[in-house]
């Protein structure tokens, strides 16, 4: 079909997770609560790590970058799916759908970097832990955490240039809660070729490659670990990366299951529960995953809530 005999859509109307009422109202609940402890919880780390001078490390730098990724990954899907369901409607326009696009990659890559500079982080400290303030210097956490935003920036952006030049007509239901690129590029009806290579090269430089990154960084760490003669130095080395390694088994997980998996598993409803574990539950659980078992942390909180409470009485 002639492409310049079309009018592409102006909007697009979001499935959602379900189409019973029953259900939408259940849904709604449920996602607002987790938006509700994702935000306090994150926005929580962010400020307990920044007013705690004893937290001003590469570890906890990272880990406030990590926070406020999650944030905005959260903020960028879920609030629009919970409006959608309260005003009864299912519609995006054309304009919002791409800037939801933009901001899903844009948090989802930097996300994705990030673990895997945080593994680094943990290799050079339990490898090299007498040069670990020389290699790790502000200027190299500087650009540790830095360049994954501006990496960020331009693969996003380069999604939606690509993106623009589609044409979409006829059908413009997208079966997701939130507008996503695989969903879009099955509505258009003009050659995505070009969009679905460099979706490929992108998984391939944002997934895979700092997947084999985080399994190099932890073969040392484990090799590093099993050196250590006494029982509970190799528990106390461990434990310094089990949070981490928890973050990364949510992670790639869900990103691997929707990006990497051949098109002819994947399914409307594997895609929507990987999507929800990876902006709303992940999101969630990583405050309490990285303060559950963290000393240092779980005091710096307990100091802010203190301060909240004396300040406010």
């Amino acid at each position: 079909m002639d492409p310049r005999n079309q009018t592409s859509a102006s909007e697009f109307i979001l499935l959602g997770l379900s189409e019973t009422p029953e259900q939408e109202t259940l849904l709604f609940a449920l996602f607002l609560c987790m938006y509700v402890v994702m935000a306090m919880g994150n926005l929580s780390i962010i400020l307990a790590i920044s007013s705690d001078s004893h937290l001003h490390t590469p570890m906890y730098f990272f880990l406030a970058n990590l926070s406020l990724v999650d944030f905005g990954l959260a903020t960028n899907t879920v609030p629009k799916m919970l409006v959608n369901i309260q005003i009864r409607s299912k519609s995006i326009s054309y304009a919002c759908c791409l800037t939801q696009m933009y901001f899903f990659h844009f948090f989802g890559i930097v996300d994705s970097v990030l673990i895997a500079v945080m593994a680094y982080d943990r290799f050079v400290a339990i490898c090299h832990p007498l040069h670990y303030t020389t290699i790790m210097s502000p200027r190299l956490c500087g650009l540790l955490a830095g360049g994954p935003w501006v990496f960020s920036y331009f693969i996003s952006l380069t999604h939606i240039l690509l993106m623009v030049r589609l044409v979409f007509c006829g059908n413009n239901e997208i079966p997701h809660y939130f507008c996503d690129l695989t969903p879009l590029l099955r509505l258009s009806c003009t050659d995505t070729s070009v969009n679905k290579i460099f979706v490929l090269i992108v998984a391939g430089m944002v997934i895979a490659m700092p997947f084999i990154c985080i399994l190099a960084s932890y073969t040392c760490i484990i090799v590093a670990i099993m050196k250590v003669p006494s029982a509970g130095g190799r528990k106390k080395a461990f434990s310094t990366c089990s949070s981490h390694l928890s973050v990364v088994a949510l992670l790639y997980g869900t990103t691997i299951g929707v990006y990497l998996c051949p098109s002819s598993v994947r399914t409307a409803v594997k895609e929507k529960a990987s999507a929800v574990m990876y902006t709303a539950v992940t999101p969630m659980l990583n405050p309490f995953i990285y303060s559950l078992r963290n000393r240092d942390l779980k005091g710096a909180l307990r100091k802010l809530v203190n301060r909240k409470i004396t300040s406010s009485s």
